[in-house]
């Protein structure tokens, strides 16, 4: 008992204690290991499938058991095909299989939507047991938004948001960055000095709506995304409360569903399955977050036309005008432009100073639009 030898400043003493043995412990960081995943009764070694019955020190440790001859998981896949057409069930079972790994070459993250009653946030509760420490749950809005929080996913393979805030980011550096991770991430804590640390990390959202973004409508923030919609619940489904722990009687049997998935992925350069389906779900969500898309290939408003030019008024007046006949929501002057400005050579246009109205003024506009509607002013 200490208390017997120190007289005085008791509290100062046990700090200045935990702070020399943290020191005279003190190692290196763990290496990344992204061929091996480490698991509670040895190591899983990805290139050849081997599986080395030693534990070793590490990173993040699964508790799950490795056994090669575990039964099939019946009752996850019976859930699995309830929820989710059968042709975004291969894309979920490699999802999975890479958050056990920490490596974010894939480059994505995943987002399951529905709307609502559906069971999907299940999949999060199964994948906590599945991974222990290694996952954690979080939120990708103040994972964006809050300075603190990205330091909770420090040595964390995956990050549950069970149920994601439908409010449009306002800012989206962040979460590409760490989606991508291609370079250490500055990290913060309260009272602590920042320090720069590799995030690997990967976002699995569950929701009623996509993730959106305020201002960023690029390509990068929406190829990021792997989304996923469920299936309308039955009416007539009689939800099972134990569920969750069912499932989770399969685990040593899902591991291996993951692994699969993991294999599968890798074999194809972490270049995942994306069915129709899902491929139409980013572009969907893609043109609800902007609709001058949808503008740009509408009709009876404007033609392509190499020899003809309008002004950027002229053409945001038509925009305008194609909104209101559209029950949509216009975006202003400043963004139509740089939207047609960072999309010219899909739509083979041309920006340019040099239109000239009545009069002799000079003004901005594009090269290859013909108007067929002349709103009023």
């Amino acid at each position: 008992n200490i208390e017997e030898y120190v007289t005085s400043g008791l509290s100062k003493k046990v700090t200045n204690i935990l702070e020399t043995i943290k020191l005279l412990a003190f190692s290196d960081p763990f290496p990344i290991e992204q061929d091996c995943i480490h698991l509670q009764n040895g190591v899983y070694h990805l290139p050849d499938g081997s599986f080395q019955e030693t534990r070793l020190f590490c990173q993040n440790r699964l508790p799950v058991r490795y056994d090669p001859k575990a039964a099939s998981p019946d009752r996850w896949l019976t859930f699995l095909h309830e929820l989710l057409d059968d042709a975004d069930i291969p894309t979920l079972q490699e999802y999975l299989g890479y958050c056990l790994i920490p490596s974010t070459k894939g480059q994505k993250m995943m987002l399951i939507v529905g709307k609502g009653g559906e069971g999907k946030s299940r999949i999060g509760l199964v994948l906590k047991r599945l991974m222990g420490d290694a996952a954690s749950n979080g939120s990708v809005q103040k994972v964006e938004n809050n300075r603190f929080a990205r330091a909770d996913l420090e040595r964390r393979l995956l990050m549950i948001d069970d149920d994601m805030d439908m409010n449009a980011l306002p800012k989206t550096n962040y979460i590409k960055t760490i989606v991508t991770a291609e370079a250490k991430l500055d990290l913060e804590r309260k009272d602590v000095q920042s320090y720069q640390r590799d995030i690997y990390a990967r976002f699995l959202c569950f929701g009623n709506g996509a993730l959106t973004s305020l201002y960023d409508h690029s390509d990068g923030f929406f190829r990021r995304q792997l989304i996923l919609t469920t299936k309308d619940k039955p009416t007539d489904r009689m939800d099972d409360p134990f569920l969750v722990e069912k499932m989770c009687a399969e685990l040593e049997g899902i591991l291996l569903w993951c692994l699969e998935g993991l294999h599968r992925l890798v074999q194809n350069n972490f270049r995942f399955t994306v069915s129709e389906r899902a491929a139409a779900n980013v572009d969907t969500i893609k043109r609800s977050s902007n609709n001058v898309i949808d503008f740009m290939e509408s009709e009876g408003y404007f033609r392509f036309k190499a020899d003809y030019s309008i002004s950027s008024k002229e053409f945001y007046d038509i925009y305008k005008q194609w909104c209101e006949d559209n029950a949509c929501h216009s975006v202003s002057a400043i963004r139509f432009s740089a939207e047609l400005r960072q999309n010219d050579r899909r739509y083979n246009l041309e920006s340019t100073n040099n239109i000239y109205l009545p009069g002799g003024c000079r003004v901005r506009g594009f090269v290859g639009i013909e108007p067929l509607v002349h709103p009023c002013p």
